[in-house]
């Protein structure tokens, strides 16, 4: 693993910052991070902070265990660059994430599996930021089923940008699960691909307690599933990805919106 380096944010924080352990940071401030930055990741993994969004790198899987990012209307609409140009994430070692050449890891993968580069922190929300590139890095990609991809997964996508241009801003994080096997890319590294992936939508609507929509996903969902038989807790995502969400809340507060099943306010308003 690289060198630990952890830099100071304020909470509109609009520099990156390299890696540093995941659960033992202190008070670690972000404007990615809605009352704390997710925990439980391994140790090991690297936490990366940049412009426009953040992720803890796992060095085993290869992929990031979680990715957070804020949105508003500034990010969601522009004409920035979008090209997809993969690139390695230049603040992790080569062990540590994969590469996009020498050769490809990714080639072959859809003739095989039917597996593309999926954004975790999505290219498409970005039009407006200066940054736009940083999403390009193989480590907010992850290997995702085409019918997942281009179904449910975008339409989420889409309808959280929708939701942005209409009431402004609201913080996303997402990731994956790792609960059946998957075949692998084709590529010498060792690597664990996803069997599905979670999203949590939060918005403070007004209010210090926020409101959440929780998302699973598996990699065998069907291209036209409706993502409002796919709602989710976060309670239940926490049990599954082993990770934990808005630690920094009052107990009692966690425990209302992580039992919550109610995605309505977000899916019946975009």
């Amino acid at each position: 693993m690289q060198v630990t380096r952890l830099v100071l944010f304020a909470a509109m924080c609009l520099v990156s910052t390299a890696a540093a352990a995941q659960d033992n940071l202190g008070e670690f401030h972000s404007k990615h991070f809605l009352y704390g930055h997710p925990t439980g990741a391994p140790a090991t993994n690297d936490l990366i902070i940049r412009d426009s969004y953040a992720l803890s790198n796992n060095d085993t899987k290869k992929f990031a265990d979680w990715v957070a990012y804020r949105l508003t209307p500034q990010e969601v609409s522009g004409t920035v660059d979008l090209l997809r140009k993969w690139r390695a994430d230049p603040w992790l070692d080569d062990d540590e994430t994969l590469e996009p050449s020498g050769p490809d890891d990714y080639a072959g993968a859809s003739a095989a599996n039917d597996y593309q580069r999926g954004h975790q922190a999505p290219l498409a929300s970005f039009k407006g930021a200066h940054a736009a590139r940083e999403l390009n890095y193989l480590s907010n990609i992850t290997p995702q089923k085409a019918a997942l991809n281009g179904g449910p997964w975008a339409r989420l996508e889409e309808a959280v940008r929708k939701y942005v241009r209409r009431w402004e801003t609201v913080w996303v994080i997402t990731g994956p699960l790792y609960e059946t096997p998957m075949p692998a890319l084709n590529t010498v590294e060792t690597h664990t691909v996803p069997s599905g992936y979670w999203k949590i939508v939060a918005d403070l609507r007004g209010s210090a307690i926020p409101t959440v929509a929780a998302f699973i996903m598996q990699q065998n969902v069907v291209s036209n599933a409706d993502i409002s038989n796919l709602v989710r807790t976060v309670d239940e995502i926490e049990t599954r990805s082993g990770l934990s969400f808005f630690t920094e809340l009052p107990a009692a507060d966690q425990q209302v919106i992580k039992a919550s099943e109610d995605a309505t306010w977000f899916l019946t308003q975009n």
